[in-house]
């Protein structure tokens, strides 16, 4: 925890609360169902947390923004973004049904309030949102292709309504047919740590 509040000094109580209970929540689901890598649970607030968190660093969204998170897997990024945005609505997906229930598991428990859970492929879902943000589930342009149905025309935020994904490595190729409007943050400009050495936010309008 000491990670976050480092980097995030103003969380009110029950933010702190509700980051805090994480951990333990995450070690007892990962022994029932394996939603993290077993050997990088101890590293679930560097790893999973604090990088959700970067999709803070490209928009601070404004209340009542709604966001769609597909592939979710544990529940990452929306959990995190969720506390730090309590004002926003989260719709989290995977097509992982275990996965699932362990995110409206975890949710209940923190009384997180601004979350909805569906088991369904992000082709089947047929709701409109603000943003789509999702972390390493598949190329940009995939991802683009089947979100696009999913951006709503009206816009309430500084950056038009589109796609920001978290992800790693050397994205030149990915991010080529997007080039012209693509924008791209490198994570260690914020975050100190070697892990964030090759992590990036992207942000598409769509």
């Amino acid at each position: 925890m000491d990670i976050i509040h480092r980097y995030y000094p103003d969380l009110s109580k029950k933010q702190i609360q509700q980051f805090a209970a994480l951990y333990t929540l995450y070690k007892d689901w990962n022994a029932k169902i394996n939603v993290i890598s077993r050997k990088d649970i101890e590293n679930l607030y560097l790893h999973h947390v604090l990088h959700s968190l970067g999709i803070e660093k490209m928009i601070h969204f404004n209340p009542s923004t709604s966001i769609m998170d597909v592939g979710t897997g544990g529940g990452f990024p929306g959990i995190p973004l969720a506390i730090l945005f309590p004002e926003v609505s989260f719709h989290m997906i995977d097509s992982i049904g275990k996965k699932i229930k362990v995110v409206q598991a975890i949710a209940n428990e923190i009384e997180l309030t601004n979350i909805t859970t569906r088991h369904c492929r992000v082709e089947e879902e047929k709701q409109y949102f603000d943003f789509v943000v999702s972390r390493a589930v598949m190329p940009l342009e995939n991802l683009a292709k089947l979100v696009r149905k999913n951006i709503r025309k009206e816009q309430q935020n500084v950056l038009p309504n589109g796609l920001i994904c978290l992800k790693g490595g050397e994205l030149q190729h990915e991010i080529a047919p997007f080039s012209k409007q693509a924008i791209s943050l490198n994570l260690n400009n914020y975050y100190q740590e070697s892990f964030f050495n090759t992590k990036k936010v992207i942000y598409i309008p769509l």
